[in-house]
């Protein structure tokens, strides 16, 4: 089954290189969703051997994110793993997901930033409890880590995903689409590092909680 990385990136002109590197060895292909940037992003991500899709504007990493998953469903991939561009995540532990995926018989594999002894900030280990907890009111499961954007998708799960979200609040709608669909759901441990860079790109506290309120707010009035 032919796999690619899948990497929504917004002005990550200095660290998408080595992402892109980095899933290379490990994929088939990688697809960089540029978002609006206004950088270089496109530009080094081609000469790192991306295949890269512009957003003229800036929609936000859930549009961009579903934008790389309908394009590895055209080029016909069966297996899309979805990888932050700043560098947070470990690329060595793509195989991790995509051995998981197939030993369990699995339609989405989800990374648990939480399972080792990584340094996370207290700020957002709170901000990832809440995000569990609106996901868990939302969708009726509880995983550790449903705010993780390194995530592998089966066959089954990248022929049916479609978000319709497209800020932050997607990571949450990929759990209420599993729980549509029927996806198996398997959660594994892996790396992360923070740096005061990879903080200052995600959300900030006060927008996780205008997040969890577009979640709660879509699920109660549809």
């Amino acid at each position: 089954m032919k796999t690619v990385a899948v990497i929504p990136a917004y002005n990550e002109a200095t660290r998408i290189a080595g992402v892109v590197r980095g899933a290379k060895q490990y994929v088939d292909s990688v697809i960089v969703i540029v978002d609006g940037s206004t950088d270089m992003t496109e530009a080094v991500a081609r000469e790192a051997g991306a295949i890269v899709i512009r957003h003229a504007e800036n929609c936000g990493a859930g549009a961009a994110t579903m934008t790389g998953l309908e394009a590895a469903r055209r080029f016909g991939y069966s297996i899309a793993i979805t990888i932050d561009a700043d560098g947070q995540h470990a690329t060595a532990d793509i195989p991790r997901l995509v051995d998981t995926l197939k030993k369990e018989n699995a339609d989405l594999v989800i990374a648990n930033r939480f399972g080792r002894k990584n340094t996370i900030p207290f700020v957002r280990r709170v901000a990832n409890t809440i995000g569990n907890l609106v996901t868990f009111f939302a969708t009726g499961i509880y995983l550790p880590d449903t705010q993780c954007g390194f995530k592998a998708f089966g066959p089954k799960a990248l022929s049916e995903i479609e978000l319709k979200m497209s800020g932050f609040e997607f990571c949450t709608e990929v759990i209420r689409e599993a729980s549509k669909n029927h996806w198996k759901i398997v959660s594994i441990p892996s790396k992360v590092v923070y740096s005061e860079y990879t903080l200052a790109k995600g959300q900030s506290f006060s927008s996780g909680i205008r997040t969890a309120a577009k979640i709660l707010l879509r699920t109660f009035l549809r």
